[in-house]
């Protein structure tokens, strides 16, 4: 496969276009059979965490959306440990690397980062810089691995907003904005407390309230 372009293009586009300019480069130029998470990953820039955290969350926050999130979700765990762990780089065992991601999910990826991320990116600034650091990161990233682990759950809705806390603190790792790392780990462990909350006091019966508010949110039959 033939990557080079795509990378020599985002390499381009993240530093001065922004993250969801380089995504759109991405799929614009991938084949038409779609690419591996390994050349995904290699043409988003490998060194960056938050950066590739916050690509293969953009599937998990669409809400009813199944197939995707599955695909992406335990690529996604193993990158939150090994950010727990401090690792500097990350790496995903070869039967992740090798996952496809086809054409059409990666335009969708896309265009569902310009409509609901491109906003808050253009928003984004460095300050509470304390919580974008080193030492920082390795405390996200365990937080992290609690709600991937919630995505994980086998019940239909669970992985939207778990997802949505996941690509918020992404974003802030990548442009040093404390502030929006706050906002994703909030609005994940909110989402960890209503679900555990919610699951004890109505059992299953739960989801499914859950996933019938989803689908009257966004209009859906």
């Amino acid at each position: 496969m033939n990557d080079r372009p795509v990378v020599a293009a985002s390499d381009e586009a993240a530093p001065r276009r922004g993250l969801v300019a380089a995504l759109e480069i991405i799929a614009a130029g991938a084949p038409a059979e779609g690419m591996t998470l390994h050349d995904f990953t290699h043409a988003l820039g490998e060194r960056a965490f938050g950066l590739m955290l916050f690509a293969l969350a953009l599937p998990v926050t669409i809400p009813l959306l199944y197939g995707i999130p599955q695909i992406v979700s335990l690529p996604m765990m193993a990158i939150a440990v090994q950010m727990a762990m401090g690792r500097s780089e990350p790496w995903m065992p070869q039967r992740f690397r090798q996952r496809k991601l086809g054409k059409a999910g990666l335009e969708q990826m896309a265009r569902g980062a310009r409509k609901w991320f491109g906003w808050i990116e253009r928003l984004a600034r460095p300050r509470l810089l304390l919580l974008s650091g080193p030492t920082a990161e390795r405390l996200v990233g365990a937080i992290f691995v609690v709600f991937i682990a919630s995505i994980l759950i086998p019940f239909p809705a669970t992985n939207s907003v778990p997802g949505i806390g996941v690509a918020l603190a992404s974003i802030g790792l990548i442009t040093r904005d404390g502030l929006l790392v706050l906002a994703g780990i909030a609005i994940g462990l909110g989402w960890i407390v209503l679900l555990v909350v919610g699951i004890s006091i109505f059992g299953p019966a739960f989801i499914d309230l859950f996933k019938d508010a989803i689908k009257a949110l966004i209009g859906v039959g």
